[in-house]
């Protein structure tokens, strides 16, 4: 029972950054999950699946990980480089390509 600990990217409908600043301890699923066969339905046996835990700092879920003697992975997220425009810079002299529509 491997848990992945990683904080989450934003999603593409997000413009600010609210919810990658928590820590998630996260279960790998331990089977594929499978088809039901009579309602056709996914369904898995693994219920670690479902549990999700958030924490303020890294070393939190690390500590919360070996406190209970889960064996886990740090999965380190790169860092984006935030480019900060303004839309006056769409008119400016100094824009090397001409901006129209």
């Amino acid at each position: 029972m491997l848990a992945n600990i990683y904080r989450p990217a934003k999603n593409a409908m997000q413009s600010g950054r609210a919810t990658t600043r928590k820590w998630l301890l996260e279960f790998v699923p331990s089977s594929a999950a499978r088809p039901e066969s009579l309602m056709g339905w996914v369904s898995e046996a693994d219920t670690n699946r479902q549990v999700r835990l958030a924490f303020d700092e890294r070393d939190a879920a690390i500590a919360f990980a070996r406190e209970h003697g889960i064996p886990h992975q740090v999965l380190e997220g790169r860092e984006s480089k935030r480019q900060i425009k303004s839309y006056s810079d769409n008119f400016s002299f100094r824009r090397r390509e001409p901006w129209s529509h």
